[in-house]
């Protein structure tokens, strides 16, 4: 199992915590320090079943202030993502080809076989 994991963000956190409550010891990936590269981010997209546009964390200021009122393709969005990975949704726990956020923190429960 894989988190990508933000140790500032409460969710974050919490998923994490949930994990090794859970008697899982994850991969961390500090996602800010290792983005993930193109082609990890189509496949993260992928396995979560969701369009570039949807991952992206809309309050964030590089948000409002570089994207806001223009017109982006998904392609634009996950150019984005990649220029500034502060917007790449977070938690992503996965486990094989299924992935969650962890939103709220319980969601990851869902990848348990409990």
């Amino acid at each position: 199992m894989r988190i990508y994991h933000n140790p500032r963000c409460s969710k974050s956190r919490g998923t994490l915590a949930l994990l090794e409550e859970a008697g899982v010891t994850p991969e961390i990936i500090h996602y800010l320090d290792t983005p993930p590269t193109r082609a990890e981010l189509v496949a993260l997209l992928a396995k979560l079943g969701m369009q570039p546009s949807e991952l992206v964390r809309r309050g964030e200021d590089i948000c409002k202030t570089e994207y806001a009122g223009r017109t982006m393709s998904e392609d634009d969005w996950l150019d984005a993502m990649l220029a500034h990975p502060v917007l790449i949704e977070r938690p992503i726990v996965v486990a094989g080809e299924r992935a969650v956020i962890g939103r709220p923190p319980e969601k990851v429960l869902e990848l348990l076989d409990v």
